[in-house]
């Protein structure tokens, strides 16, 4: 029926025609009221807040990605999505795990937020730090992280008492390491959900994906935060056996490069899983996602044994893991957003760090934040947006691995072209991209203006720096590892391979809270409670390396003849029966901050730190 039909008065029908106009004009009235919800509707839909997705590696280089040249390594699906996204080209982190993990979520360098190394008590996010959980769930998103935390394994620094509402990962800095679950490797281990373990069937990066697709379909209907922080692949180099034959024959690298690479090529099978998830449920477009590492390469690029040959590939870097140069701190940085213009593989250049993510963040999805602590990081998304330049500023990063932060230690002072390092070499990094002219004598202006520059920085963070107290008495049982203990001069068994060596460990204390006041059981331990293994007790389970697996070694018996507990100036020893799980000291304790040391006098009279500590409220 034609449209001017409904304007035409029959002749003979009299008040008909009147009746036609009517009838058109209420006709067209509801269907344009019908096209204006709809567009209203789908307005809705495209001013929703975006979702964010972050995925981050553990100890994948630049390097270490097909799309930046290695010629070895197979990532398909990361690269294509870099063909896809933003590629940021000179994007900077802490140079390792941890310290890299607290600035992201907080915005500010780890020499002020508590997590200046990796063990030793000082991988523990400071609690008064604000996280890009807190903020996001704040401000109405839901909030999930899987995978690798390593900003405290006791309260009050669990993930999901740091924002995450929905957290499932493993203990410590890696699987297998102290605080994790006992015998974890890998395969079909035990994880925490929300603090409480829960067995899984599975390779662990593949249990990481499973756990937050699930959470991304549960929650697609509202604006959520996905935080993806994989513990692969970092070490130990154990990976599925059809991952490492995908390497197997492969010469120009080694052994654990070809388990490190099959590793990485499973976490780029799991990302496209990820991708084709988001498109399924129709909201890949209105969806951040970020793919990045934590640190330079740790296995990636390494000096061969025999031959002194460098094995793999490092983009042409000075430096990997741990390092103050570029291979140890510029990473991979892509993300994607259809929706905001993210998109077409544009790479932009000037310098970007993760203390910047936060800040950023808030601004693409539209919330508030007020920072109430000095920030290092700054919000920069008009230049990821295209719509302003990247700021002029200098940024520090260093490696400290120490009981204390050392000012000058490790220490690179970067801008958009220069590297500052250790306070005397400097690079025009844009010239020499590997670092190999020191042109500070040609440049003492340049030399002098960065080092003012960082003397201000340091004194300014050092004055919040400081070790986070644990509490105790918050559950019926808490527990406490070596892992943290406070020592000075010595790494702590900070692996269950080291546990399992059965090497007395000088004793440390524990900087703790107790919550409240009253009486105390101390079980002191040289195995994990969830082993069942008396104090005397050696393991025979050892298994042997196969070719995508790393050995594990048998336990090694002790012996001991008495045990310690000293909190403040109280100290108690009891004797010890070595086939019993524990030497339990039972001790009235005051509300409050104190020292607490917990050790052994072995049999030839050495003591060594108890490897595990479950503290338990009697009343």
């Amino acid at each position: 029926m034609k449209l001017n039909h409904f304007y035409e008065i029959p002749e003979q029908e009299g008040n008909l025609g009147l009746k036609s106009i009517t009838y058109f004009l209420v006709l067209f009235t509801l269907v344009l009221l019908s096209s204006c919800k709809e567009k209203e509707e789908k307005k809705e839909i495209k001013n929703t807040k975006p979702n964010i997705v972050f995925v981050i590696t553990d100890d994948q280089g630049y390097g270490d990605l097909g799309h930046t040249g290695n010629p070895i390594i197979k990532t398909p699906t990361i690269d294509k999505f870099s063909n896809e996204a933003v590629n940021l080209t000179n994007y900077h982190v802490a140079t390792t795990c941890a310290p890299t993990r607290a600035g992201l979520l907080t915005g500010r360098n780890c020499n002020r937020n508590g997590v200046w190394h990796t063990i030793m008590g000082a991988s523990i996010l400071n609690r008064e730090e604000v996280t890009m959980a807190d903020v996001f769930r704040k401000n109405g998103y839901r909030t999930g992280m899987f995978g690798k935390w390593h900003l405290g394994d006791n309260h009050p620094f669990h993930p999901h008492e740091r924002g995450f509402e929905e957290a499932f990962f493993h203990g410590g800095g890696g699987i297998g390491q102290t605080p994790d679950y006992w015998n974890n490797d890998y395969f079909d281990d035990s994880y925490f959900r929300n603090g409480v373990p829960e067995k899984k069937e599975g390779y662990c990066t593949d249990v990481w994906f499973d756990e937050a697709l699930s959470f991304i379909e549960a929650k697609k209907d509202e604006p959520f935060f996905c935080y993806l922080s994989l513990n692969a692949p970092h070490g130990p180099y154990n990976v599925p056996e059809e991952y490492y034959n995908m390497y197997k024959d492969e010469t120009a690298i080694s052994e654990k490069q070809k388990r490190f690479y099959g590793m990485i090529t499973n976490i780029d099978d799991n990302f496209s899983k990820l991708l084709k998830k988001l498109e399924t449920l129709g909201i890949a477009d209105n969806t951040i996602i970020v793919f990045t590492t934590d640190n330079g390469t740790a296995r990636g690029y390494e000096q061969d044994d025999e031959t002194n040959k460098m094995l793999g590939y490092n983009a042409n870097m000075k430096g990997t893991k741990g390092s103050e140069y570029d291979g140890g701190h510029r990473v991979p940085f892509i993300i994607r957003w259809p929706d905001g213009g993210l998109t077409g593989g544009k790479s932009l250049n000037n310098l970007v760090a993760h203390v910047d993510m936060l800040p950023t963040f808030v601004t693409l999805t539209g919330q508030e934040f007020k920072a109430t602590k000095t920030m290092d990081g700054t919000d920069v998304s008009d230049y990821l947006l295209g719509k302003g330049s990247a700021p002029e500023r200098y940024l520090v990063v260093d490696t400290q691995r120490v009981s204390w932060p050392i000012k000058g230690k490790n220490s690179c002072v970067m801008d958009d072209e220069w590297r500052l390092i250790g306070g005397t070499e400097l690079y025009h990094i844009t010239e020499d991209p590997g670092q190999e002219h020191n042109v500070a004598a040609a440049h003492p202006e340049k030399v002098a203006e960065m080092n003012a520059f960082y003397d201000s920085w340091w004194a300014d963070v050092i004055k919040e720096t400081k070790y986070s107290t644990i509490d105790l008495g918050v559950e019926d049982m808490d527990l406490l590892t070596c892992h943290d203990a406070r020592t000075i001069d010595y790494f702590p068994p900070w692996n269950q391979q080291q546990i399992r060596a059965g090497k007395p460990m000088k004793p440390a204390p524990f900087m703790v809270n107790f919550v409240k006041a009253g009486n105390y059981k101390f079980h002191l331990r040289r195995w994990p409670s969830e082993s069942g293994l008396a104090l005397g007790a050696a393991l025979t389970d050892g298994k042997p390396a196969t070719s995508h697996t790393e050995a594990i070694a048998n336990g090694k018996a002790m012996a001991f003849s008495k045990a310690y507990l000293k909190i403040g100036e109280t100290i108690k020893e009891i004797e010890v029966d070595n086939t019993l799980e524990a030497a339990v000291i039972e001790m009235k304790v005051p509300e409050g901050k104190t020292d607490l040391l917990a050790y052994f006098d072995m049999i030839d009279g050495m003591p060594c730190n108890a490897f595990y500590i479950n503290v338990e409220k009697v009343n």
